[in-house]
């Protein structure tokens, strides 16, 4: 079988967030069973287009409305990542270096759909299977199904995986030229709520659907950003799958980015993390040590992080050193340095994106907070986990089927917060200084976590037995 993946992003090549990572992983682990499994995605101008050569390249004219593109698709081995990646090069559209951001995105991420179905069509060897990440693909299972162009790739399945439903890359109806040419009945399919709605398209268009953990598939049929209705109608075609991680890459036994490198047999030597963590951002390393890493946006929580600093240290005056990473509302931003002077002995932060010391954080930190008010899946508390890190999440998601509180059973995984507010993250954190206090427990969870499997191997089987119901045409 040969499946392609069209995604945005893909790690190494362009990383926002934990779709990156998906799309980085899943692909290889397909492979390895014995599957084709290839990517194709936009072209940035990032680092691994500046250090990797491709093998070939196909040229061609894409017309967007009445303005006409060059565009070129870099073909690059599969010795490089593990799998086949494509990535697409339409002058004036995809050659920039971020991957969202633009007040063209609706034209960037349109024309590059239009090529990816080009693409396809042309192709002597065919996908058996067309997997579709989020909005930004979300046209190609219409233009599939209903644009005369592409009556060729109708029987070719679709799969659509929604990573997170807030966003879904609306535009108006005035740029309804920018597509293939299909029949006026089928208008429809791309309206909702009076505008063209990728991700709503592609949710009625597509064969399947999956969502990124079994919890998120019933969320989303109560809160979606007002995808409710719909979702409800397709939950028949619909599936939960947890994501995996990609467990060559996250291993603390061999990760080139830790200061000191350890697994279960050698949990001490986690220590030199943390003392290079403290000495870095200026800790007493006997304190424990919680650390928030990701972007700070409504979804994840972060704009309750400076309150909770002043809570946890005014008010409930813990003995807790607190490291933030990450960036994204300025509001957050500013105000998370503004308060640095008045708790410069337990509190610091890293406003930016750091690979290297996200990886340092979780080998060093004793706990991962993760207060989010929306994780489809969630990553970090399964980097956490395996890297010994003991995660403080929010119950919903992904993290209610990862995260197992320490008080609902004895084998709990962590902390869990069941309400979303100051008052209860800083009481959680709380929890975690009494588990860190408590040293036999602590070191004991520690290494249970450690153990927890969280790879891709069982959900990568599950896409696979997916992918085969649709050839048969069953439901899976």
């Amino acid at each position: 079988m040969y499946i392609l993946h069209v995604t945005a992003e893909c790690f190494p090549i362009a990383k926002v967030g934990g779709l990156a990572d998906v799309v980085g992983a899943l692909p290889k682990y397909q492979e390895s069973a014995g599957f084709t499994s290839k990517v194709i995605m936009p072209f940035y101008e990032k680092k691994f287009v500046q250090t990797h050569v491709p093998i070939n390249y196909t040229t061609g004219n894409l017309l967007l409305g009445i303005d006409e593109y060059y565009y070129e698709i870099l073909e690059y081995s599969k010795e490089i990542l593990g799998f086949e990646l494509y990535l697409v090069k339409i002058f004036g559209l995809t050659d920039k270096e971020n991957v969202y951001g633009y007040p063209y995105d609706t034209e960037r991420f349109t024309a590059f759909q239009k090529v990816v179905a080009d693409f396809i069509l042309t192709q002597e060897v065919k996908p058996e299977i067309i997997h579709c990440h989020d909005h930004h693909t979300g046209l190609i299972p219409f233009f599939t199904a209903h644009c005369y162009k592409y009556n060729d790739l109708k029987t070719i399945p679709t799969v659509l995986t929604i990573h997170n439903a807030q966003y879904q890359g609306w535009f108006g109806f005035e740029k309804m030229n920018y597509l293939p040419e299909f029949p006026v009945e089928k208008k429809g399919l791309l309206d909702w709520k009076g505008q063209i709605n990728p991700l709503a398209t592609a949710i009625k268009c597509a064969w399947r659907i999956t969502t990124v953990s079994p919890n998120y598939l019933g969320e989303l049929q109560e809160k979606a950003n007002g995808l409710e209705e719909l979702l409800k109608q397709e939950a028949e075609k619909s599936l939960g799958i947890l994501n995996g991680i990609d467990d060559v890459v996250w291993n603390p036994k061999k990760d080139k980015f830790l200061k000191s490198n350890f697994d279960r047999r050698s949990i001490l030597k986690r220590n030199g993390n943390k003392e290079w963590l403290c000495e870095t951002f200026d800790f007493d390393p006997n304190l424990p040590l919680v650390s928030f890493i990701g972007r700070f946006v409504h979804e994840k929580g972060s704009d309750l992080l400076p309150d909770v600093i002043r809570y946890i240290f005014d008010e409930l005056k813990l003995n807790v050193n607190l490291l933030i990473l990450g960036s994204g509302d300025g509001n957050t931003e500013r105000d998370l340095n503004d308060i640095k002077p008045f708790y410069k002995e337990n509190y610091n932060n890293y406003i930016g994106y750091n690979e290297e010391l996200a990886h340092i954080v979780y080998g060093g930190t004793d706990f991962l907070l993760m207060p989010s008010r929306v994780e489809p899946c969630g990553l970090n508390q399964l980097y956490a986990m395996r890297y010994g890190a003991i995660p403080i999440v929010s119950n919903v998601g992904g993290l209610k089927d990862t995260v197992i509180d320490f008080d609902e059973n004895t084998k709990g995984s962590g902390i869990v917060c069941f309400d979303i507010s100051v008052h209860e993250i800083g009481f959680a954190i709380k929890r975690a200084v009494d588990v860190f206090e408590n040293t036999s427990f602590y070191k004991k969870k520690r290494l249970e976590i450690m153990s927890i499997n969280s790879g891709w191997k069982k959900s990568a089987a599950q896409y696979i037995k997916l992918y085969q119901s649709l050839t048969l045409n069953i439901l899976p």
